[in-house]
């Protein structure tokens, strides 16, 4: 059977959906491994990872279910849930590689100013204190603290932020194409006939 029939749109949908649930379970599993060896210490951070895990996981669930029994509530579902992520993600993506250094930087410090446990892993991590003066902390975890040989953590963080938002951003747009890819897999899908259900269908 050429593809573009029914085995084909069954067989694709469920491996992007497999590739779904392979994600979200490496977010999972990134999230544990980071608070495991004590990478990461903010469970605010741990939390959204796993949560999207979850979601990514819950949404891939749905639509391997629905292309496997070729549910047609399912499959609906599937879809709008999957366009709304689209639209969101796509927004997003397209924010973090549009955004210039003054927008970099404002974006840094309000993240810095309102989390405390991801403050600390950057300090350790990167061997820097305090944002933009190394006074504004009266203790850091940084080994450098002792040694009062301390950057200030903004000069660290504004090399690499450019460079994080880019690959972000990339890898957003990506799947945000797989996700309209699936819209249109599964929009096709569920208004194909079963061969199986009804042979003759095509006759």
């Amino acid at each position: 059977m050429v593809c573009g029939g029914f085995s084909c749109s069954k067989n694709c949908l469920c491996a992007l959906n497999l590739l779904y649930t392979l994600v979200s379970l490496l977010l999972i599993g990134i999230a544990a491994w980071g608070i495991g060896f004590g990478l990461i210490s903010s469970f605010r951070v741990v939390g959204v990872a796993v949560a999207v895990g979850i979601f990514l996981f819950l949404i891939a669930l749905v639509g391997l279910i629905g292309a496997v029994k070729h549910h047609q509530v399912l499959l609906f579902f599937y879809m709008i849930i999957l366009l709304l992520v689209f639209v969101i993600q796509f927004s997003v993506s397209c924010a973090c590689l549009t955004l210039n250094k003054e927008q970099q930087s404002k974006l840094l410090e309000v993240g810095w100013n309102n989390t405390n446990n991801a403050k600390v892993d950057i300090e350790r991590n990167l061997n820097c204190c305090g944002f933009y003066n190394v006074s504004e902390e009266s203790s850091c975890t940084a080994s450098c603290f002792g040694q009062h040989s301390c950057k200030p953590c903004s000069h660290i963080l504004k090399e690499y932020s450019g460079m994080v938002l880019r690959f972000v951003g990339g890898i957003g747009l990506f799947f945000s194409f797989t996700e309209i890819l699936g819209v249109w897999l599964t929009y096709r899908y569920r208004n194909q006939k079963d061969p199986r259900a009804n042979p003759s269908a095509f006759l």
